[in-house]
């Protein structure tokens, strides 16, 4: 493994919430939050806004505590921009809420935001993330959130005063130079709003036009007593409206979390990097919490960016980030899961998607074996139990886990045959076969989804059809000789075991070792030219899959055929 955990952050973060919740309403059901944007795909940087509340609800809940995790949707948000890929018809919805926009060309839901909300609960459900989600929609809409409301209008010279703090104060600009993290902090939810300044007075209140349906007004008066809000538009429209009647509008963005904050009692809630920043939302949202709401501000920490290794462009295609889906596509639950679980908050990482995955596995499948044995470190033994199950139960695993690497380096030669994938399974340990594929899935679709999706053309393999005859018929005496020992001890060494010992084991032979010989530096290089001679004469490339898992997808006829002078 990389590096051991220094800390099992998630029951550091659980003592601290069970202590402030007990502190704040003792008996009460503790409260973890996260809120999601379905203005776009949801992509693996946002699911660290959901896994970090996660995490710490589920320890929370291990402990016997009565905790929830909610998750507020956005989808009240106004609609900011077209993304890639989207027919440029759909300008004329920016301003609207995300509710009224109409879903993407092809979709079966019916608006914008329940297309990208239906992903991501797909993807949280399959990770077994257990919340209450919140429309925002439906508590504008329903006057759930009225009396918050009124009194922010009736505070606005308060907040105002809050907000004048920061407003002439430099914001601090990260400078980002990663594609992947400047695709991901673009539209990171509503932290780029207007805080509700206006030439004609502050307002915390942004009402969507009853005409256009857009939130492109401006409010122009307000009467506390008769609550008589009126307000122009950029269609030409005007009106006045009650606003203890009113449910077609929003809080702007910096009084709008707080407000819920105080209304849902959260006690935990993580915020961006983008959020945290002084005069941010969530720095500012402290202050309204307490002078306005009169409530505590949640603890949390501020998490760190959550970067992409190697996405092909095949599936990026859609013009963003890719999603908890389609890191779902090539790796297990557990293994994704463990990517947030591992690391603290505010430690940034990347998904590989290129051929990082496969070491990913390795140290995934290494922490297994030592949890096993209980060689493990405490914490990483934490993350573990973290990832491969909740306090509701374990999630599905495949029944035999066999080396990822292996099963992509099948799957690539056999393009998916399941009979031949099947035979070389069978192979790989004669004395325990695989009996069936069901046994190595779901990680060997996983796997297959890897290789068809994530490797380019150029890179998969292609066992030669006929032998090179002329490269045969160029070799030297110990390289003709080297070819003969290896075909000589196939019979005897056809498994993975037997084939590793066999092709590492010829050059030491030649060299007059035993097979169990130590390498020397002589010897390693010996054994590089080998492997590059066998690659040439069954591939046609200098490099490829691990050889005793490519001789037992080619087979030992065909083997003996490609290799024979």
């Amino acid at each position: 493994m990389a590096r051991s955990i220094e800390a099992d952050w998630v029951s550091r973060f659980a003592d601290e919430v069970i202590a402030e919740a007990e502190r704040r309403a003792p008996g009460k059901t503790i409260v973890c939050a996260s809120g999601l944007s379905p203005s776009g795909p949801i992509h693996l940087g946002n699911l660290r806004e959901v896994m970090t509340p996660h995490l710490v609800a589920d320890e929370i809940r291990r402990r016997g505590h009565d905790c929830e995790h909610i998750i507020s949707w956005d989808d009240f948000d106004r609609f900011r921009k077209v993304p890639a890929g989207i027919d440029e018809a759909w300008n004329e919805h920016i301003g609207k809420p995300l509710t009224s926009v109409p879903a993407p060309p092809g979709s079966t839901y019916p608006n914008w935001a329940e297309h990208f909300k239906a992903a991501m609960a797909a993807a949280l459900a399959e990770l077994g993330v257990e919340y209450r989600g919140i429309s925002q929609t439906r508590m504008y809409t329903s006057g759930a959130y009225r009396e918050q409301i009124l009194l922010a209008m009736r505070e606005r010279g308060r907040i105002d005063a809050i907000l004048a703090q920061y407003r002439t104060k430099p914001k601090a600009t990260k400078v980002i130079t990663d594609a992947d993290e400047a695709a991901a902090m673009e539209g990171s939810g509503a932290a780029g709003e207007d805080d509700g300044s206006a030439a004609t007075g502050y307002f915390p209140y942004k009402p969507y036009c009853s005409v256009c349906d857009r939130d492109l007004t401006t409010v122009t008066s307000y009467d506390d007593d008769t609550t008589a809000l009126s307000y122009t538009c950029v269609c030409g429209h005007d009106e006045t409206v009650l606003l203890s009647e009113h449910d077609r509008g929003k809080l702007v963005w910096k009084v709008d979390w707080p407000m819920r904050w105080a209304y849902e009692g959260v006690v935990f809630e993580p915020s961006g990097v983008d959020h945290s920043s002084p005069g941010s939302s969530f720095v500012v949202g402290g202050q309204i919490i307490r002078d306005v709401f009169k409530a505590d501000q949640p603890i949390g920490p501020m998490y760190a960016f959550v970067g992409i290794s190697g996405m092909a462009k095949m599936s990026s295609s859609r013009g963003g980030v890719p999603t908890p889906g389609d890191a779902l596509q090539i790796m297990e639950p557990p293994l994704l899961r463990w990517m947030y679980a591992r690391r603290r908050p505010n430690q940034s990482f990347k998904i590989a998607f290129d051929q990082e995955v496969q070491r990913m596995y390795d140290e995934w499948d290494s922490l297994v074996r030592k949890v096993t044995e209980g060689t493990a470190q405490p914490a990483d033994t934490a993350a573990y139990q973290r990832s491969i199950g909740t306090a509701s139960g374990l999630l599905p695993t495949t029944p035999r886990p066999l080396s990822y690497r292996t099963l992509a380096s099948i799957v690539d030669i056999t393009t998916g045959d399941e009979e031949q994938t099947l035979r070389i399974l069978r192979d790989l340990d004669p004395d325990n076969p695989v009996a069936s594929l069901d046994e190595v899935r779901p990680r060997l679709d996983r796997a297959e989804r890897w290789i068809t999706t994530q490797v380019p053309a150029e890179q998969r393999t292609q066992v030669r059809e006929n032998p090179d005859v002329e490269l045969l018929n160029s070799l030297s005496e110990t390289e003709r000789e080297s070819l003969r020992i290896l075909l000589d001890g196939l019979d005897e060494h056809w498994s993975l075991d037997g084939l590793t010992t066999l092709v590492y084991g010829v050059p030491k032979i030649q060299a007059g070792l035993s097979p169990d010989a130590k390498p020397t530096p002589e010897l390693k290089t010996a054994q590089r030219a080998f492997f590059a001679l066998l690659y040439k004469l069954l591939v046609g490339r200098d490099t490829g899959p691990r050889l005793p898992t490519l001789l037992l997808a080619v087979g030992a006829d065909r083997v003996r055929k490609l290799l024979t002078v």
